[in-house]
């Protein structure tokens, strides 16, 4: 089985200080955060910024800032913008992300609209999500296709065959929200994808070990961090990113997976291709 590759999402866009002390804001603290997630085995950061009062923004700056500070200290790590954002957002607010330089490697693409809970949603029309894909490729950015249901696969594909993405194709299903976090469905998503996919689980809050462990097994690889659980174990807050992939990576160990440096997963999902 082929190593695995660890995306850390060190940040998101809601979780706060008040959540979890340890929730970075700061381009210092976001740095440490990436720091400590690299040195623990994370080929992927998966960026979200903030404001140094916590707000979320998608500002060309603040991202140039929080990157470089980044590749200073972790010089080869893949870097994966978000181009989701916040909810409320527009679409060319949210494509900032993309615009720093150098052009990154990777970046995200929300492949739907979603259901966040109570009156949340984040809209993300069909044409917004071919609009992406399409600036996305011309920009020479991997997509890394969020999926939050079947149906965001199905149209990911219709993106596809526009030939707006670029492959071999790279999914995250991110399981806890939308759709349930079950074995069953996790199986499911990973079979309704093309041959020669690559794919990663995202357990929300609880989930997080459920589908890292599924997905080792499986052959996917996985994502954790603050953005999508704060936990280390019930009722023990984790005290930084590290900890939480120190943990998958000790799982992947326990189940037989090596796993991957950044090159590696650059070929590995290919990025740079």
């Amino acid at each position: 089985m082929e190593k695995l590759v660890i995306t850390a999402a060190i940040c998101g866009a809601e979780v706060t200080k008040e959540n979890n002390p340890a929730v970075p804001y700061t381009v210092e603290e976001i740095v440490r955060e990436a720091k400590s997630a690299y040195a623990a085995g994370a080929a992927v950061i998966h960026l979200h910024v903030r404001e140094d009062d916590g707000t979320p923004t998608q500002s060309k700056e603040r991202f140039q800032a929080c990157i470089e500070a980044i590749l200073k200290e972790c010089p080869d790590v893949i870097v994966q913008p978000s181009t989701g954002g916040a909810v409320g957002m527009t679409d060319l607010e949210r494509l900032q992300s993309t615009e720093v330089t150098p052009t990154p490697e990777f970046a995200t693409l929300d492949c739907g609209t979603l259901n966040f809970g109570g009156d949340e949603i984040f809209v993300n029309s069909d044409n917004t999500i071919f609009n992406f894909a399409k600036i996305m490729k011309e920009r020479g950015i991997k997509p890394e296709l969020e999926v939050f249901d079947k149906g965001m696969i199905d149209i990911a594909l219709k993106a596809d065959k526009k030939g707006l993405l670029v492959h071999p194709l790279h999914f995250d299903f991110v399981l806890g929200v939308q759709m349930t976090a079950t074995v069953r469905d996790l199986s499911f998503m990973a079979g309704s994808i093309p041959a020669g996919a690559t794919w990663t689980a995202s357990g929300i809050g609880r989930h997080e070990f459920d589908m890292a462990a599924v997905a080792i097994v499986m052959g996917g690889h996985v994502r954790v961090g603050f953005e999508d659980n704060l936990y280390l174990e019930k009722g023990v807050l984790a005290k930084s990113n590290g900890e939480l992939v120190k943990k998958a990576a000790e799982l992947a160990k326990l189940l037989g997976r090596e796993i991957a440096s950044p090159d590696e997963a650059r070929q590995i999902l290919g990025i740079g291709k």
